[in-house]
């Protein structure tokens, strides 16, 4: 149920205002204050969906109390009403925070209507935090071996800076998590990050997909559409497997990386775009190279710093870590019981070669953690590993 504060010096308002929201909505809990100070303590003893704040008040007026919900507790929407409104006022409080401005007198409908939109915001960035919590365990650095904490020192050194990155290492050793961890230790991490993955995407469609094409501009194009370069803009793209991207796809990334434009396909129009550029690949591109497969210019646009994941046969004394953190996302992620792993169960994993990395190593805790004991044995390895 919404939790409501409203903060008034006039008694007749407050109590207009608790009878119209609770009139909409019975569930609702609406609180009063009779001043600014009153409203403040309120606030910091309990947690509010949204307030309404009166401006013209005695003691602190609502403009204090404004800058200091913002400056304790910057994800409260904040609604000021005021009998004195004029459009410098409305447009001071916005710029400060407030979610919105209401001139008395207070028209029952906008009321409504203000009071959903903000529960609906709030709603949103709530989900948004839950939805940023589970991205961030999903991409989480399992580990703590000397192979694992240079990537760690690279990471931390090269994050904050807007040089490209390009991540090379075996499938399954979790290029991917690196490339989030840079993105989340960033100077854009609020701003969007998109994922491409250049071998999923047939030949032919790429260059539209990268950099977005014009109505009409080939067949299917029935619509104008951005490109992932532009949905990007101010932030960061991820080429994941740029090693399967086709030569004239390539072309078009060098000049966007040389020149920071993008042409969409059937346009003769550049954008302009500012965008950090990390890439990953499991082929070796110099190699590549010689081959006549990827251009070397590119590479060397791409590999200002070079960060190489290691296998996991490389790392084998993170996997009683990998073991137990897997164990439990997997448990919780099906409603399971936690299940335990015996040194013995870990000793002989540590023992196996992992061809397939840190994947590998995920389906077969996933495979024992189904098939085998509450306490996972050496025995459940052999018999289901």
């Amino acid at each position: 149920m919404p939790n409501i504060l409203i903060i008034d010096d006039e008694r007749p308002i407050r109590n207009s205002l608790k009878d119209i929201f609770t009139t909409d909505n019975p569930k609702n809990e609406v609180d009063l204050a009779a001043d600014g100070m009153e409203g403040l303590l309120a606030i910091r003893s309990k947690d509010y969906d949204i307030i309404f704040c009166d401006i013209k008040m005695p003691q602190m007026d609502g403009i204090e109390v404004l800058d200091k919900i913002c400056a304790e507790h910057h994800d409260i929407p904040v609604v000021m009403i005021s009998g004195h409104g004029d459009i410098e006022t409305a447009v001071a409080c916005i710029k400060k925070g407030a979610f919105d401005f209401i001139e008395k007198p207070l028209d029952m409908n906008r009321l409504l209507i203000t009071l959903r939109n903000a529960l609906d915001k709030k709603h949103t960035a709530t989900e948004v935090k839950v939805l940023k919590k589970k991205v961030a365990r999903r991409y989480n650095m399992v580990g703590s071996s000397a192979a694992l904490e240079r990537v760690r020192d690279i990471i931390d050194k090269v994050a904050p800076t807007d040089a490209r990155v390009l991540i090379t290492g075996a499938n399954g050793t979790g290029k991917e998590v690196v490339a989030h961890a840079l993105y989340e230790r960033s100077n854009r991490a609020d701003q969007p990050f998109v994922e491409v993955n250049c071998a999923a995407i047939p030949s032919e469609l790429i260059e539209s997909e990268l950099f977005g094409h014009e109505k009409g501009s080939f067949t299917g194009a029935v619509k104008q559409r951005a490109g992932k370069f532009e949905q990007a803009n101010g932030g960061t793209i991820f080429l994941d497997e740029i090693g399967d991207m086709s030569l004239a796809a390539q072309a078009k990334v060098l000049r966007c990386l040389q020149e920071n434009v993008i042409s969409p396909v059937g346009s003769d129009k550049d954008i302009k775009i500012n965008v950090r550029v990390l890439a990953a690949t499991n082929k070796n591109l110099e190699e590549e190279i010689r081959k006549g497969n990827f251009r070397e210019d590119l590479y060397h646009r791409l590999s200002v710093i070079l960060i190489n994941v290691p296998c996991l046969d490389d790392r084998k004394d993170d996997i009683p870590e990998l073991v137990l953190h897997f164990c439990e996302r997997i448990c919780q992620d099906e409603g399971m019981t936690p299940k335990k792993f015996s040194d013995d169960a870990i000793k002989a994993l540590q023992q196996r070669s992992w061809t397939g990395n840190i994947r590998q190593l995920r389906n077969v805790v996933e495979r024992l953690i189904i098939l085998g004991s509450d306490t996972i044995t050496k025995a459940d390895v052999d018999n289901f590993a």
